[in-house]
């Protein structure tokens, strides 16, 4: 059986114009996946990137053009400078971690769910409340909010070594079993035919 590592940050706007394609493939082809929320500003100056908002300007417009474009071409609303970003993710990421230890929900919808609302909601995700509901919506208890914070801050931080390590450098990120890595939302259609081939 198939297995992919999913490194992403829930404040990556291309985290969310993956949307839950991700969760389809690997249904398709009975893979398995491992949530791997993450620092990438961190990653960033490990692996030679530079946050956006250091980035040139041509570099900067051209994301904000190809952003847009992405989300009309795949039918999502975006807002290409949301209110509440750049926002903390370290607790949305303990949320999505606690909830994949605690099992019962849609961890793909929880995962999408946090990118959503910073993207196309103009929530922010550092925000209890915001947490929570985005918690219930995926079918998680919402009270995992309050809990495994310490666990939580642990993985997080480790998720970001296994990343380095792994050779990714930003977000979203997939990583099969057999070290074939993917960056990218655009990239989903070769991880489906890589999959195929297995």
């Amino acid at each position: 059986m198939a297995h992919i590592d999913y490194y992403f940050s829930p404040i990556s706007p291309f985290t969310y114009l993956a949307g839950t394609r991700l969760e389809r493939i690997a249904e398709a082809h009975g893979a398995t996946l491992r949530y791997k929320p993450f620092d990438v500003i961190g990653l960033f100056g490990r692996t030679g990137g530079l946050p956006p908002k250091d980035r040139h300007p041509n570099r900067r417009t051209y994301r904000e053009q190809d952003l847009a474009r992405s989300a009309e071409f795949n039918d999502m609303p975006i807002n290409v400078n949301p209110t509440f970003w750049p926002t903390n993710p370290a607790p949305a990421s303990y949320a999505i971690i606690t909830a994949q230890e605690a099992g019962g929900g849609d961890l793909g919808a929880l995962a999408h769910g946090f990118a959503r609302a910073c993207w196309a909601e103009e929530r922010n995700i550092a925000e209890d409340d915001v947490i929570r509901a985005c918690l219930g919506a995926a079918d998680f208890d919402p009270a995992l909010a309050d809990s495994g914070l310490l666990s939580g801050a642990e993985i997080y931080a480790r998720n970001l070594e296994e990343a380095y390590a792994a050779g990714v450098f930003g977000a979203p990120f997939y990583v099969t079993d057999d070290d074939q890595r993917f960056w990218g939302q655009d990239r989903l259609d070769q991880l489906d035919w890589v999959l195929g081939r297995s």
